[in-house]
């Protein structure tokens, strides 16, 4: 079945990921279907919008009898591109760059840091999580077969670092400063700000509490 991405909802695509990792935690105990009720409690997503998200593929389930978990997980497998690697380089070793390359997505066997950058020369040469870390100037030289770029460089680093990246033809680039990028409208970029995000939970525990379960 040939999906047509364009038509399913950002806020969809965004939890297919999640499904695939629970689904895929659900083959590793052996277990064979699993109800939608099953799957909002392990997720945390309410049980019409996961029939309404998987009903953008057509019919994945039975009522009555639930979802064939082997089934789903070879699914979403190809919907995702599971079985095609994902290149990705980090430019900024600092704190939060080393705790990436140390992590290296281990869950996500499609998804890999091949390359770091870094502008100190005390990091340049070395390895860290067993990934390489170059030094800034030499970015180009290394980016021709990298589809995806990390950002933990400081701020006022990150537009320059983004233009280079941009046209070294990067396809993606996650975030991760204060900085708004600019980048062309070819170019996807997803923005992830820890201390807005920090801000925002704390606001919302203090203008809107959760009610206790009786």
């Amino acid at each position: 079945m040939d999906v047509e991405h364009t038509k399913i909802p950002q806020a969809t695509a965004k939890r297919l990921p999640l499904y695939y990792r629970f689904l895929n935690n659900l083959h590793s105990q052996g277990k064979l279907r699993v109800s939608s009720k099953e799957l909002s409690e392990a997720v945390k997503v309410d049980s019409a919008t996961i029939r309404r998200d998987f009903s953008y593929f057509g019919a994945l389930g039975k009522k009555g009898y639930g979802y064939n978990v082997e089934y789903l997980l070879s699914f979403f497998r190809k919907t995702l591109d599971q079985d095609e690697t994902t290149k990705v380089a980090l430019i900024g070793v600092g704190n939060l760059g080393t705790a990436f390359l140390n992590y290296n997505f281990t869950k996500n066997n499609n998804t890999r840091i091949e390359i770091a950058f870094d502008a100190s020369q005390e990091r340049i040469g070395e390895e860290v999580g067993g990934v390489p870390v170059k030094h800034i100037d030499d970015l180009e030289q290394y980016m021709k077969e990298i589809d995806v770029a990390i950002l933990t460089v400081p701020a006022s680093a990150a537009q320059g670092i983004a233009d280079r990246l941009v046209e070294a033809g990067i396809s993606g680039v996650l975030n991760f400063t204060p900085a708004r990028i600019t980048v062309p409208t070819s170019v996807r970029v997803h923005h992830i700000d820890l201390a807005i995000e920090l801000q925002a939970l704390v606001y919302f525990l203090k203008h809107y509490p959760l009610k206790e379960e009786e």
